[in-house]
Parts: C-alpha cells; sequence; structure tokens
C-alpha cells in the first residue's frame, strides 16, 4: 500500500476513536461543544500516529495504543488551544477554523483546554486499570511529565519570556527539546513501552530527538516562508513577535540544510526500528510538508 493511503487510514482510525472516547464520555455540553471544537478541528495527529506505528513495528498492541495516542492527542490539542489565546500567541485562526476562543470566549477556551488535559489523563488511567501492567505505567510517567513542568509547558514558559531576547542556537534547541521534542518523544517511546521493548528505548529516543528538531526547523521555516491558506494559519507571526527562531538565528538557506541533516539522521534510525519502511517514509514526509 502506497504511504499516502496508509498515513490516511491512521487518520482516520485515529479521528474515529477521538471522537468516540469523547462521545462515550458523556461530557456536559456546555464543555464538550468546545473540546469537540478544536478536536475536530482536524490536523495531521503525527503524535498518535507515531504511537501507533512504533508499536506495529514492535509487533505491540495496536488497539492499546491507539488509546494512548489519542490522549497524547487530546493533550495537544489542549496546548493549542491555549497557546491560541491573547496571552499567549494571540491567533485568530488554527487550522484554517478560527481558534477556539474566537468562537466560546476567553473563560471557555481556557476550561475546554483544562477539560481535554484532564480527559486525556482519564483514558489513560482507564487503560491502567484494564491492563495493571508496570510498562504501561511508565508509558503514561513519560506522557505526564512531557506534557508538564518537566517539558511542553516549561518549553513554552521559556519562549513566553524570550521574546525581544536574542537566544543562541544552544539555547533555541534547548527550548524546543521541551516545547516541541518532549511530546513527540513520549509519543515514540509510548510505542517501545507498550510493546515491551525496552530495550531498544534508547534509539527510539534519538529517533524521536533528531525527528521533533527537524520538525520545528520545518515549522519556522514555513512561519518565514509558508501559505496561510495551506497552513490555516497567520504566517510571519514569530518575527512580528520578535522571537527567537531556527530561520532568524541561522538563515532560511542554513535552516533547510539542518532540517534535512536532522531528518536524514531520524530516517537512518527508524529504517531499523521499523522494517515495513512507513516510519521513514512519514518523517520524509515530515520535511517537505506545507503544513
Amino acid at each position: 500500500m502506497h504511504f499516502d493511503q496508509q498515513l490516511k487510514i491512521k487518520q482516520q482510525m485515529i479521528n474515529a476513536r477521538l471522537s468516540e472516547l469523547l462521545d462515550e464520555a458523556k461530557i456536559n455540553n456546555i464543555i464538550y461543544e468546545p473540546m469537540k471544537y478544536s478536536v475536530d478541528a482536524g490536523g495531521k495527529r503525527i503524535r498518535p500516529i507515531l504511537t501507533l506505528s512504533i508499536t506495529e513495528a514492535l509487533n505491540g498492541n495496536t488497539k492499546d495504543a491507539l488509546d494512548f495516542g489519542c490522549a497524547i492527542e487530546f493533550i495537544h490539542t489542549y496546548s493549542l488551544i491555549h497557546d491560541d489565546l491573547p496571552a499567549m500567541d494571540n491567533d485568530d485562526y488554527r487550522r484554517g477554523k478560527l481558534t477556539n476562543h474566537k468562537v466560546f470566549g476567553e473563560a471557555i477556551a481556557i476550561l475546554a483546554g483544562d477539560a481535554l488535559l484532564n480527559f486525556a489523563f482519564e483514558v489513560l488511567s482507564q487503560k491502567l486499570i484494564e491492563s495493571n501492567n508496570l510498562l504501561y505505567i511508565k508509558a503514561v510517567n513519560e506522557i505526564v511529565k512531557a506534557s508538564g513542568a518537566r517539558g511542553m509547558v516549561a518549553g513554552q514558559a521559556i519562549d513566553i519570556i524570550s521574546e525581544n531576547k536574542k537566544l543562541n542556537l544552544e539555547e533555541l534547541y534547548n527550548m524546543h527539546r521541551l516545547k516541541t521534542g518532549a511530546i513527540i518523544e513520549a509519543a515514540c517511546v509510548a510505542g517501545a513501552y507498550i510493546s515491551n521493548r525496552e530495550d531498544i528505548l534508547e534509539s527510539i529516543r534519538e529517533f524521536s530527538r533528531n525527528l521533533g528538531v527537524a520538525f520545528q526547523i520545518v515549522d519556522d521555516i514555513l512561519d518565514f516562508t509558508g501559505d496561510e491558506k495551506k497552513l490555516g494559519k497567520s504566517v510571519g507571526k514569530d518575527k512580528e513577535a520578535n522571537k527567537a527562531t531556527y530561520v532568524t538565528i541561522l538563515g532560511i538557506e542554513e535552516a533547510k540544510k539542518r532540517a534535512k541533516e536532522y531528518t536524514d539522521r531520524a530516517i537512518e534510525i527508524a529504517s531499523n526500528i521499523d522494517k515495513s519502511g512507513f516510519l521513514s517514509k512519514l518523517t520524509e514526509y515530515l520535511l517537505v510538508r506545507e503544513n
């Protein structure tokens, strides 16, 4: 099967399960609607695809991996709702739709983000109850750390206080290792734990770290050169906010070169993890994406 078909099937599977989990929870409609609005806004679903694909490659339980991946996507969606708020990035559009606070107001948007974060841990804790598996507990612990003060939240805080400040390349790398990379790493590592493959954790981590850096560099490039219609959000926001990016530090051409280098290394590692080639193709796809 062609990569594009495989990717679409996985995205459809994830979208269906995200909706199913939300619907089964029978959440009060006041908060359900804004939660569902942002979850249904779309996206590439890269994080759950990574969890699912690594589990597939390692012959693990893909049904459980799907729920772990969906929980990570709920966390990611919450972070986007909060990132778009006026106190953060102050964006009007996300994935081609009005941002959550533009539709439901700031207060409800904050609560919708909070609800999605907590709902993610409802999903994960239910898997722990069902499995009684120490490795699943380790996977959840990885996700908890990656999404909080040891990972994404810390990275976002550094990003906010770094506006109008000059960062060097190492400082920028460390910020994005937390803000973007930690959740990507957790999504990958979760797949290894679900598959009872602690023996290759270091390879999985190295793959995810290279993928995470490449992903962020491409994001920075698209903020300078991307098409708003394809991106589904405003471009030039980083420059407008005077934020340090890989483009402002390295320039467009050098940033593209670095993205290719990190991608090539991630593909090299992926080829040893996933003999089907899907992970390698996914990594290459993320380098040339337009949104």
